[in-house]
C-alpha cells in the first residue's frame, strides 16, 4: 500500500531544494527580464527617430531622360544627377571612397523594351535600402508607362489602390475577435519550445538527480524508510511542481507585461507623433496647419492577450506530459550507473519529443491538416502539438478531451513501466544494463 504521506515529504524535499537555488532564481527572473529587454529594444527601434543617421545618395545616371525627375520627386535626398564633368569611374572611385552610397543606370531602352536597370553600390544600407530603391523604380516606371497609354486618372488611382483585408476570428462563443495569423503561428511555435525546454530541461535533471542519489548509496538508505515506487512519485512530482512554479511566474509576468503594453505603447506613440507634428507644419496660403494624425488605433495589442481557458490547457498537456516523459527518465536513471551509459537509452525517448517539436513549425502553418490532427491526438507528441494547434485554430472540444484522454492512458501505462525498471534499477551497481536486462525487469517485477 502506498503512503501518501511519505510521498508528501519527498514532494516538499525536492521542491525546497530546487526552488531554493541560486540557478532557479536566476532562470526565474532574468529570462523575462531579457525576453522583456530585447522586446523594449524593438521597440525603441521602431519608434526611435532616424533623423540623425546620414541620407543614403544615389546618383542617377538617366539616358531615357524620364527617370530622374520623378525619382527625384519621391526623394530629393536620396537622388541626385550626374554632374557634366563627371564620368562612370570618377562616380565609381566616389563610391569606393565611401562618398557615395551608389549609382542607378537606366540605358535607352529601359522604359521601351524592358531591359534591366543597374544598381552598383558598395554594400552599405543592406537589403532594406535596396528594396526602398527597387519600390521606387518600379513605382515611377509603372506611372510613365500608365501615362503613355494614355489611361486616365481614375484608373491610375484604382490601380494603384491597396485595398485592406481585416483578419477577424470566431472565437467558442461564436463571436468574432481581431486576430493576426501570423503572431498566432509564431505564438503557436514559441509555446511548443517552452513545453519542449520544460519536458527535457526538467526530464534531465530529474535523471541526474536519480543518478546522483544512486551513486552516492544515498538512496540505500532512502528505500529502508520508503518504497522505491512511492520515491519515484514524490521526486516526480516535485520536480513538475518546481517546472510549473517557473512557469507561472513566467506567465504572471507576461500577463502584466500585457496590460501595461498599451499605455506605454501609447506613451512612445504619443512622443514620437509630437515629434512628427513638429517637423511636419506646413502652413498654407491661409496660414492653417496641415492635418496630421493625433492618435493610433492600439487594438492590436488585444491580440497578444491569453485566454485564461488556454492557460489551463497548457497546465494540463504540460503537466500529464511532464509526468509521462519523466517517468522514463527517472526510470533511465535508476537503470544506470552514470549519465554517460544513460546516452543509448535516451535516442527513443528523445525521438517523439523532437518529432513534436519539429511538427510544430508544419502545425502552424496548416493546423487543420490530417498530420496536425493526428500529431495533436498521438500521446507522444499531444503535450507539444496540441498545445500550438489550439492557440494557432480552433481545435474541436472532442479532440482536446479525446487527446487528454489518450494521455492519461499513456501516462498510467508510463509510470507502470517505470517503476517496475526503478524498483529493480535503483539498487542494482555494476553492470550496464541492456534493453533485454530491462526487460526481464519489467517481466519479473
Amino acid at each position: 500500500m502506498i503512503n501518501f504521506s511519505k510521498i508528501w515529504l519527498i514532494i516538499k524535499r525536492e521542491y525546497k531544494t530546487r526552488v531554493q537555488t541560486k540557478s532557479f532564481m536566476l532562470s526565474t527572473f532574468l529570462t523575462p527580464l531579457l525576453i522583456l529587454g530585447i522586446i523594449g529594444l524593438l521597440i525603441f527601434i521602431t519608434v526611435s527617430s532616424t533623423d540623425n543617421e546620414a541620407p543614403k545618395q544615389v546618383i542617377v545616371i538617366d539616358e531615357t531622360g524620364r527617370m530622374f525627375e520623378p525619382l527625384r520627386q519621391l526623394n530629393a535626398n536620396r537622388y541626385i544627377p550626374i554632374s557634366a564633368s563627371q564620368s562612370v569611374d570618377q562616380i565609381r572611385d566616389l563610391i569606393m571612397e565611401d562618398e557615395l552610397d551608389g549609382y542607378v543606370f537606366f540605358d535607352q531602352t529601359f522604359l521601351s523594351e524592358g531591359t534591366p536597370a543597374t544598381f552598383v553600390h558598395n554594400g552599405s544600407g543592406g537589403i532594406t535600402f535596396f528594396e526602398s530603391l527597387r519600390s521606387d523604380v518600379r513605382d515611377v516606371t509603372r506611372q510613365i508607362r500608365l501615362e503613355d497609354n494614355e489611361v486616365s486618372e481614375e484608373v491610375i488611382a484604382i490601380f494603384e489602390e491597396r485595398p485592406a483585408l481585416e483578419n477577424r476570428r470566431l472565437n467558442e462563443t461564436g463571436v468574432d475577435e481581431q486576430s493576426n495569423a501570423f503572431l498566432s503561428s509564431i505564438g503557436g511555435i514559441l509555446i511548443g519550445v517552452f513545453i519542449f525546454i520544460g519536458l527535457f530541461g526538467y526530464g534531465a535533471i530529474l535523471m541526474r538527480s536519480v543518478i546522483e542519489e544512486k551513486t552516492s548509496r544515498i538512496v540505500e538508505i532512502i528505500t529502508s524508510s520508503v518504497k522505491p515506487i512511492e520515491l519515484m512519485l514524490g521526486k516526480l512530482l516535485g520536480v513538475c511542481l518546481v517546472a510549473l512554479t517557473q512557469f507561472s511566474l513566467w506567465i504572471a509576468t507576461y500577463a502584466g507585461v500585457t496590460i501595461l503594453a498599451a499605455p506605454v505603447a501609447q506613451f512612445f506613440i504619443n512622443q514620437r507623433m509630437g515629434d512628427l507634428q513638429n517637423s511636419l507644419i506646413a502652413v498654407d496660403a491661409k496660414g492653417t496647419a496641415a492635418n496630421v494624425p493625433s492618435d493610433i488605433d492600439l487594438s492590436f495589442l488585444e491580440q497578444f492577450s491569453i485566454d485564461p481557458l488556454f492557460i489551463l490547457y497548457f497546465f494540463v498537456f504540460f503537466v500529464l506530459g511532464f509526468l509521462m516523459y519523466s517517468s522514463i527518465f527517472a526510470a533511465i536513471g535508476a537503470a544506470v550507473d552514470s549519465e554517460q551509459d544513460s546516452q543509448q537509452f535516451m535516442t527513443p525517448v528523445m525521438l517523439p519529443i523532437f518529432l513534436g517539436y519539429m511538427l510544430n513549425f508544419r502545425i502552424a502553418e496548416a493546423p487543420d491538416s490530417t498530420l496536425a490532427i493526428m500529431a495533436s491526438l498521438f500521446p507522444l507528441t499531444s503535450p507539444i502539438n496540441m498545445v500550438t494547434r489550439m492557440l494557432v485554430s480552433n481545435v474541436p472540444f472532442w479532440e482536446v478531451i479525446l487527446s487528454i484522454l489518450l494521455l492519461i492512458l499513456s501516462l498510467i501505462g508510463m509510470l507502470l513501466l517505470a517503476a517496475r525498471i526503478y524498483r529493480t534499477g535503483i539498487l542494482m551497481y555494476g553492470k550496464k544494463p541492456t534493453f533485454k536486462e530491462l526487460y526481464k525487469w519489467i517481466k519479473q517485477a
